[in-house]
């Protein structure tokens, strides 16, 4: 007898449908799996035969053939035990066929018939969701996450509990999700901006670029506190809109790293590389193409610590995720668009000792040597970086007395409200902050008055700043202007944006 059955396999960050054939023949016995199966699919033959012995049935003594379609697309992942379990069970007639048709089934069978949790929940439901299924049965761990897609998520633990509703015997209640309340009661972090002392100007510079969402250099010595401020950065930034958290919980569905135990990302991801990362594990790739730390810091953080001391070529591969707001990962058979919309912050020391230009220390580097230090990287990345901040480490007084700090909610509620000026401001337009602008934004929203102008072109004729550093300017500008709730960009806006270039002077 033949079962078929619907299930979803991934590709990227997409998924697409499966149809699962299996026949049940006459024969010796024996469970054949086509349809190009990886090794983990393979491996489903020896799971579902336990899981379906104690779960109380009989499996058949009999030839089995299992068909995964499309034939010609791999299957990846034990995504798809339950539904080739319950196709063995249809096609020996102990589950109508009709209560089988309208579901899509998800879920890694144990041995004892528990289905445990899989990678890229969501992004199976979404695609369920298009293709008009009319609900998902999927484990009762990924049941939250998967229901943040427009489509009735059931959510089990055993495949006798699966059965049992296929067969009327047994009820699932759908899951649902409600965004107001979980932004609400979203869990905050601990770290918080008033626990750095002094450091005014740092703090400025990054309040302006949390505000537009734009890419900081922090150059200072060892212990000014640059890490400690990039760490409480999230803190500051305006909460996440219920698209970026679709946008962010399948990214990090699809590469399994949902920890919360809701499965859903609330908060803003601050990703925190190891200088020694190779470009794969930034851009993203593999065999089996999967998203990098650009990706998984999408509407979030990308912090690079150690800046210069990553592989020059590690670096030179941010320049098109930086500019395009995506990565493209071209394979033999085609390629994947992973999404990159993230703030990059950099943190390098000035020379390789880290104390070149700092009062009362003694820096022992070469020019020659602090010249190739700086030219680690490169001037095409450094026009896409639109701050650049210097640190100087604290006095002593500043150290020992502790005065009362601004806390992060202080400095939140500026950020959001500046962005959401930007929101109001690109209504119907394909960016949301001011750091994504492109030329017809620049020409529409950054018009400066006659003093301003007059600012910016001597500054671009003296400095010799490019053309892209030009843009930069005007977007930081803009963003000091919404800070202030000017409608127009003004001289002192255009001057500070100039003194957040200081790399290009140098």
């Amino acid at each position: 007898m033949l079962a078929k059955i619907s299930s979803f396999g991934l590709c990227g960050l997409e998924a697409y449908p499966v149809e699962i054939e299996t026949d049940i023949s006459p024969g010796l016995p024996n469970i054949t799996v086509v349809g190009l199966p990886d090794n983990a699919v393979k491996e489903s033959r020896e799971r579902i035969r336990s899981a379906i012995k104690n779960s109380g049935f009989e499996f058949p003594a009999q030839r089995i053939t299992i068909n995964l379609a499309p034939a010609d697309t791999k299957k990846q992942g034990p995504c798809y035990d339950l539904a080739i379990a319950l196709g063995v069970l249809a096609a020996q007639g102990l589950i109508p066929f009709n209560a089988l048709a309208p579901y899509a089934f998800l879920g890694e069978l144990s041995l004892d018939g528990r289905i445990q949790p899989v990678q890229g929940a969501l992004s199976i439901a979404l695609a369920a969701a298009s293709n008009q299924c009319r609900g998902l049965i999927v484990p009762h761990e990924n049941a939250k996450e998967a229901s943040l897609a427009a489509c009735q998520v059931f959510p089990a633990r055993h495949l006798n509990e699966v059965v049992a509703f296929l067969n009327g015997h047994h009820p699932i209640e759908p899951v649902k999700i409600d965004f107001e309340l979980l932004i609400k009661d979203a869990p905050r972090g601990r770290l918080d901006f008033n626990e750095v002392k002094a450091q005014q100007y740092l703090k400025r510079g990054l309040e302006v670029a949390a505000a537009g969402a734009h890419n900081v250099l922090l150059i200072g010595a060892p212990g000014s506190g640059k890490t400690m401020l990039a760490k409480r950065l999230t803190t500051i930034l305006p909460d996440m809109t219920p698209a970026e958290i679709l946008q962010t919980t399948q990214i990090h569905s699809v590469a399994g790293l949902l920890k919360h135990p809701d499965g859903i990302i609330t908060q803003r991801p601050f990703r925190s590389p190891h200088h020694t990362a190779s470009d794969v594990a930034i851009i993203g790739g593999g065999s089996g193409p999967r998203p990098g730390e650009v990706t998984l810091a999408h509407n979030g953080i990308l912090f690079l610590d150690e800046f210069l001391e990553f592989n020059r070529h590690v670096l030179e591969v941010l320049r098109q995720p930086l500019e395009d707001g995506y990565v493209s990962v071209a394979r033999s058979k085609g390629s994947l668009r992973f999404p990159t919309r993230f703030m990059l912050v950099a943190a390098m020391n000035p020379c390789p000792c880290g104390w070149k230009d700092v009062p009362g220390k003694i820096c022992r580097c070469s020019p020659t040597q602090v010249e190739n230090y700086r030219h680690k990287i490169s001037g095409p990345l450094l026009d896409r970086i639109d701050i650049h901040l210097h640190a100087l480490p604290l006095k002593t007084r500043e150290l020992v007395d502790v005065p009362l700090e601004e806390p992060s909610f202080s400095i939140k509620e500026r950020t959001t409200k500046a962005r959401q000026v930007q929101w109001q401001r690109f209504s119907g337009q394909p960016v949301l902050c001011n750091a994504h602008m492109e030329s017809p934004q620049l020409r529409n929203f950054c018009a400066l008055s006659k003093e301003a102008k007059e600012i910016l072109v001597t500054a671009m004729e003296e400095l010799k700043f490019s053309a892209r550093a030009h843009d930069k300017i005007l977007k930081v500008a803009r963003t000091i202007a919404d800070l202030e709730g000017s409608e127009s960009i003004e001289a002192a806006h255009i001057a500070e944006a100039v003194g957040y270039r200081s790399l290009d002077r140098l």
